[in-house]
């Protein structure tokens, strides 16, 4: 059976205006001190007997930012992942990075490591997007961090975009689309701005003009044409690839596979059981050797919430959720389960089937919360 593991590093430089992840800053010493209590969590959890006999197919830095460690500091968690997992020998292992926290000697050292997915946060290509975000990089800064990669042998490399954004338009968002496909990456993340209670830009928002909901669907759409011309694929709501180039680890969590957590606030699914890790940076330094003392927010998921996900997340992707698939995990095929739904959102022109898989329409895309809602 495979296993993802997500690692959280949840240092940065300074947070962005509209992020309300679990990340802040702080000096070189706690880093230190969680990079060790992570280490020793990776190794009692290798002994867990919920991971026995499943083998690693992906591993995934996120935060945060990971790149704001020192390179050997990420060779050092690598290492100890493999000698506390069995990790498969073309596992995907991805590091999300920001423009700023990048050199040259720090990529080679990741490639060295073993990181073969690099993921660039650009968010925008024009400089007035990026300082209301509160980035702490220009695009001259993100194009040399790209080429840098480029020459550190980095050959599949993810770059986040945003769309949303407050004074933006579909002009300007398709400049900034056209701009990083002409890079070639060879995977683009494109999210539409959420504003969250308690951020910076949510506090912020009576003062900031943000596009009308008509002008925020044209940047949908214009996204979809734009990158379709690039020759990138949509094969995830707000993801785009060349051929074959599909984000394993997203791809897992979309399907089904289990993950596991590590690092402060890190949520796994085994088992059928969701649980993460505490959030507090002390209690996680003085029991990362105790993992089970970490796990709080505990749910043991029964079979209506796993075929709910299995249909919320699965029609996410463009492929959409096999019947067969189905059928084979639970027993009952899509219609035995959700029939009346299905046939409604058919009649709507929301949902539709090609062969044996049921997947969102492109009308059904920018409607897809409220299809999705019916599932749960």
């Amino acid at each position: 059976m495979e296993l993802e593991l997500y690692i959280h590093i949840p240092f940065c430089v300074r947070k962005c205006a509209y992020c309300d992840f679990l990340s802040f800053e702080a000096g070189g010493d706690r880093q230190e001190a969680y990079v060790k209590a992570l280490i020793r969590e990776i190794h009692a959890r290798g002994r867990d007997p919920r991971v026995q006999g499943k083998t690693v197919s992906s591993i995934f830095f996120g935060g945060g930012t990971p790149s704001i460690l020192p390179p050997e500091w990420i060779r050092e968690i690598l290492d100890t992942v493999n000698v506390s997992f069995p990790v498969e020998r073309d596992a995907e292992i991805s590091l999300e990075s920001n423009p700023g926290t990048l050199d040259t000697d720090k990529l080679n050292m990741y490639r060295k490591a073993g990181i073969n997915r690099l993921s660039l946060g650009c968010q925008s290509t024009e400089d007035r997007e990026l300082q209301l975000l509160g980035r702490i990089h220009t695009m001259d800064e993100f194009l040399e961090s790209f080429a840098r990669a480029r020459e550190a042998g980095f050959s599949n490399i993810n770059v986040d975009l945003m769309s949303g954004l407050p004074g933006q338009d579909s002009g300007s968002w398709e400049t900034s689309l056209r701009r990083i496909a002409e890079l070639r990456p060879e995977h683009i993340s494109a999210y539409s701005l959420i504003l969250e209670e308690g951020t910076p830009m949510y506090r912020q928002r009576e003062q900031l003009a943000f596009p009308e909901e008509e002008e925020e669907r044209r940047m949908y759409e214009d996204t979809c044409r734009v990158l379709k011309e690039y020759g990138y694929h949509q094969y995830e709501i707000s993801n785009y690839c060349l051929e074959g180039k599909e984000c394993r680890h997203n791809l897992g969590y979309w399907t089904g596979t289990e993950y596991l957590g590590l690092g402060l606030g890190a949520a796994s699914l085994l088992e059928n059981r969701r649980f993460s890790n505490c959030t507090d940076l002390l209690q996680y330094l003085s029991l990362a050797d105790q993992p089970e003392r970490l796990e709080q927010e505990a749910e043991l998921l029964t079979e209506e919430d796993r075929m709910g996900e299995r249909m919320i997340l699965g029609l996410r992707l463009a492929s959409g959720v096999s019947d067969s698939a189905f059928k084979q995990e639970f027993g009952r095929s899509l219609t035995e389960q959700y029939g009346s739904v299905i046939e409604k959102y058919i009649g709507w022109k929301l949902l539709e089937w090609t062969g044996d898989r049921l997947r969102l329409t492109r009308e059904g895309i920018s409607l897809s919360n409220q299809v999705m809602a019916e599932f749960l």
